[in-house]
């Protein structure tokens, strides 16, 4: 099991958390099972850049981001040496300090009623 701290975000989570994640779990998939609503307009299919977060802490520990998730990264909104598309970035045991931006490029965002 591994930690994943998410550092605070205005609108998603304003007090920051701390979620565990199983080992082989995506990043969006630990958050989503932890009420954290991330956005993944795609569906975890690696066709959007939603899900666009900043790894502060433990980037090394994550398989690098192959070509088809690198294309995606491009068109984030404040993309960092260290982003990664959580929806592709998989837990492997190591402890995680992740930033959702402030800003991403979903033009169909829907509030949960």
């Amino acid at each position: 099991m591994s930690n994943i701290t998410v550092l605070p975000h205005a609108e998603i989570c304003p007090e920051g958390a701390v979620v565990t994640a199983r080992r082989g779990q995506t990043i969006a998939e630990a958050l989503l099972d932890a009420g954290i609503e991330i956005e993944h307009a795609c569906e975890h299919a690696c066709a959007c850049s939603t899900c666009h977060v900043i790894v502060r802490e433990g980037y090394s520990t994550l398989d690098s981001a192959d070509e088809n998730e690198e294309d995606m990264l491009d068109r984030a909104w404040g993309l960092e040496p260290h982003s990664r598309l959580a929806c592709q970035a998989f837990v492997n045991g190591a402890d995680l300090t992740i930033e959702i931006p402030r800003y991403s490029r979903n033009l169909a965002k829907e509030k949960k009623a």
